[in-house]
């Protein structure tokens, strides 16, 4: 980045839209985007990727909201199972089987991510923002809050809070202060600058902008309730105005009543739904009822050069046909508010077609390594709604000349306000009762945090100044800081040394003559250059501007991207792993992956230097690396795979398996056949667990043959589907292959498939003693199959082993007395472990159970 770049932008003024953009594009700062409603945030988000040189992602909490802002749902996207999620639960929870079980084009996109965009944040709970900061911490690889990726939070939390149970609550409670996601704990350990907008292109009254605001801040007094009050109607007109509800039942009411009432013939508009578009963010009705003289609001903004209505336009139906509805609003740029019926009659007549609403995913571009949207789905109907009545929560981003709020069973704080931000003024604002005095408040820990993060008078400038100081120096600290990979690389050579009477790795040379150099070379000489940074930097803030550091870096760059190379070159290029032991093979070859991933990154980001430093070619050069598609990642394909043959014991999705289970008994009955001939149970747990959504998943799958896809495959994929839209989940989900040993175990320990024996194959309890020694050194079930490249279930059945012949506690699987006890209470011979499950409920996982299960085996045996 030049320094014409670099120089510090103006905040006078209202010019805060420059200050976000400067703070997202040259700093490292998490931010939060907020402002009252109608100050520019939306408009903002939908402009960002016209100036970010960032990869980004943008993410919602909703199927809805990720539509309308253009992008992805966080639960759907990082696989954050629905419900509490309590920290360090990751770490705990073996049933939770998608929550590290992501695809390869996902892991590609989640380590090259810059910065992570969160729209309507103020719906976002503490807990999931926890939950996502577990994802990316494991995925990256990186122990920083969110793994090193900057966040942008885009909402407003004067306005509805996040739904909270009052039983979840009894749990999160004992980890947050509140259920607001400032606080968050991970985001607790992070730098947060708070932007609040604050020029209003909504209104323009100063009195209402005055109460409004009084209402936001808790400052009612005596005056400003009196001036709200006396907008109160008895009687509310009846024509023109669209009705702000607090309840979806009653906007539901009112409008099927009005629709009613009127005497002309109903026409139903069905939605085209195409490719991937689940039903709950669906952003209207699929099925649309409307009569001639039908209240309507417009959902979408024209997009033709007549720009005749905009989101929040009302209008009235003057004639419905198939292909076109025609809407009579008044004025050519329309309004944003209900007309009465003299005033529509005479406007101009909009003849309005069905638009599409885009679903979208993010892809890898393979040809430059950069995140790039795709849609996946298209939902395709007039952007119509009944609107004699709306609820607040829907009203929220759309503006109406003439409103009647219907407040007086409001629940929760911001209810009200945000119900009268909606109005462009007093003149169109009605109310059918008094609002209560105790929802015109807005949450007292709203407040203190907006008075804490974002002052009067804030010193945007001065916080620019450090943070994109702060951000320069760290990139380059980090791009020469090379222990980011000693202990993958320490740790591979470990595995190297141990096993070297029964691996062969081509590429490696002799171990100790390879850490003795990287040693010598790399990791010392790194250590002594990061200090000579700081002392430079102590003095020369800005790297990008300083000529000093600069040529030092340049330098750097030269001598470090040399030693990489001479160190590390020949690992990188010929370096694979040859054993007859396949759990081992495996285990060697994803550290060897992982390492050189991690070199080939640091390599990237150093090689950027190669003129200077500057922030933009930094982070985009390790990004790219970190999505490419390595050799290294080809080799995990080979390395020892097979395809997988999944038992019970491996299901996470019970009722799917049940489904599956009853589709068969039915396929049986109506064609006359034994149920074993439509379908083996094998076949059946294959799919429960793996949830195939496409022909060449189901082929994939063990056991599935041509026979079983030309007859079944459209209702078991229709089946899997549905089940998958249910529950918000991608499918797809196929674990790590596990190895032949873990394929059909016996109460012996022996397996079905072995492999030739050699003098050299390690013997099989070895792999157990492995995951035992890990478990005992403090890492977790999910990290013992990352770092041995196996399944979890896998380590969970080792750990079982030990623990069913008593050298391990059930206790550290299953700290919780009273779990074991629950857990022991339905354990019967004659049932499976998925019958356990479900009888159990969410609260227990599989793991827990099998290792109560264990634990029973070992009392039994008399060993107790």
């Amino acid at each position: 980045m030049d320094a014409t770049k670099s120089t510090l932008p103006s905040f006078e003024g209202n010019k805060k839209i420059q200050a976000v953009r400067a703070f997202v594009s040259e700093t490292l700062c998490h931010i939060y985007l907020t402002g009252r409603a109608g100050t520019g945030k939306t408009t903002f988000l939908k402009s960002l990727s016209a100036f970010c040189p960032k990869q980004f992602l943008v993410a919602a909490p909703t199927g809805v909201a990720a539509v309308n802002a253009g992008g992805v749902t966080l639960h759907s996207f990082f696989q954050i199972p629905l419900g509490p999620y309590l920290p360090g639960q990751s770490d705990r929870s073996q049933d939770n089987r998608r929550f590290f079980r992501f695809s390869k084009v996902k892991k590609q996109i989640i380590n090259g991510l810059d910065l992570l965009v969160i729209d309507e944040i103020s719906m976002v709970r503490a807990d999931l923002l926890d939950a996502l900061d577990a994802v990316l911490r494991r995925l990256r690889r990186d122990d920083r809050p969110f793994g090193g990726v900057q966040l942008l939070l885009i909402g407003d939390l004067f306005q509805l809070p996040p739904v909270t149970k009052p039983e979840e609550w009894d749990l999160l409670s004992n980890y947050y202060a509140s259920p607001y996601f400032f606080s968050s704990q991970a985001l607790n350990r992070s730098d947060l600058v708070t932007i609040e907008l604050e020029t209003v292109y909504r209104q323009s009254d100063p009195d209402f902008i005055r109460l409004l605001n009084a209402v936001r801040e808790n400052r009612m007094d005596r005056r400003c309730t009196d001036i709200l009050n006396r907008q109160v109607r008895p009687d509310p007109p009846d024509q023109g105005y669209i009705t702000l509800t607090t309840h979806n039942r009653r906007a539901e009411s009112i409008n099927n009543l009005k629709l009613a009432r009127l005497g002309e013939k109903a026409y139903t508009l069905a939605a085209e739904v195409s490719g991937d578009f689940p039903s709950h963010a669906f952003p209207t009705g699929e099925q649309l009822t409307l009569k001639p003289g039908a209240q309507v609001m417009f959902l979408r903004n024209d997009a033709s050069p007549d720009k005749a209505y905009f989101n929040g336009t009302i209008g009235q139906v003057t004639h419905v046909g198939r292909e076109t509805v025609t809407v009579a609003c008044r004025g050519s740029a329309g309004r944003a508010a209900g007309e009465s019926a003299s005033d529509l009659k005479d406007g101009p007549v909009v003849e309005v077609k069905p638009v599409d609403w885009e679903n979208v995913t993010y892809k890898v571009n393979e040809e430059d390594n950069t995140i790039q949207q795709e849609v996946v789905g298209r939902f395709k109907q007039f952007p119509l709604k009944l609107a004699w009545a709306v609820t607040i929560h829907k009203s929220q981003g759309l503006t109406f000349d003439r409103a009647i709020v219907d407040a007086k069973n409001a629940f929760a704080p911001g209810q009200v306000y945000v119900a009268l931000s909606r109005c462009t003024g007093l003149d169109g604002l009605v109310l059918t009762a008094p609002v209560p005095p105790h929802v015109l408040g807005t949450d007292p820990v709203v407040v203190d945090f907006m008075n804490r993060t974002a002052p009067p008078g804030q010193d945007l400038a001065g916080i620019f100044r450090a943070a994109r100081a702060a951000c320069q120096q760290t990139l380059v600290l980090r791009c020469f800081d090379c222990s980011s990979f000693r202990g993958l690389f320490f740790y591979f050579l470990r595995l190297a040394r141990d096993n070297r009477n029964v691996l062969r790795i081509p590429g490696l040379g002799e171990p100790a003559e390879l850490e003795s150099r990287g040693r010598d070379q790399v990791f010392q000489v790194s250590d002594k250059f990061q200090v000579q940074l700081q002392q430079l930097m102590a003095n020369e803030s800005l790297p990008e501007t300083s000529a000093v550091i600069q040529d030092r870096v340049q330098k750097a760059s030269a001598w470090f991207g040399n030693a990489l190379d001479q160190v590390f070159g020949r690992l990188l290029e010929k370096g694979s792993v040859e054993t007859d032991n396949a759990t081992l093979g495996k285990q060697v070859q994803n550290a060897l992956d992982n390492l050189k991933q991690e070199v080939r990154v640091k390599q990237a980001g150093i090689l950027s230097c190669a003129h200077g430093f500057s922030t933009t070619a930094y982070l985009r050069a390790v990004s790219s690396q970190a999505m490419a598609d390595t050799p290294g990642n080809q080799s995990k394909k080979s390395a020892g795979s097979s395809t997988t043959d999944y038992t019970e014991l491996d299901i996470a999705h019970p009722e799917m398996f049940q489904a599956l289970k009853a589709w068969r008994t039915r396929t049986a009955a109506a064609q006359n056949v034994k149920a074993f001939q439509v379908a083996h149970q094998k076949v059946l747990v294959q799919i429960a667990v793996c949830l195939p959504r496409s022909k060449k998943s189901l082929k994939a799958l063990k056991g599935v043959g041509p026979a079983t896809v030309e007859s079944y495959a459209e209702e078991l994929l229709a089946m899997v589907d549905t089940y998958c839209n249910e529950k918000n989940i991608p499918g797809d989900e196929s674990p790590e292959p596990r190895p032949a040993e873990q394929a059909s175990e016996k109460e012996t320990g022996t397996r079905r498939n072995k492999t030739p024996a050699t003098d050299n194959a390690a013997p099989q309890a070895n792999t157990r003693d492995i995951s035992l020694m890990l478990f005992k050194d403090g890492l977790s079930v999910d990290e013992i199959a990352e770092e041995r490249g196996l399944a979890a279930t896998t380590i969970q059945g080792h750990l079982c082993s030990f623990i069913a012949k008593g050298e391990l506690a059930v206790d550290l699987l299953v700290p919780d007395k009273e779990k074991q006890a629950v857990i022991a209470a339905v354990v019967v011979p004659d049932k499976n472990l998925s019958q356990m499950k479900e009888e159990l409920g969410h609260d227990y996982s599989y793991g827990e159970i099998r290792a109560v299960v264990a634990h029973l085996q070992y009392l039994e045996a008399g060993q107790g």
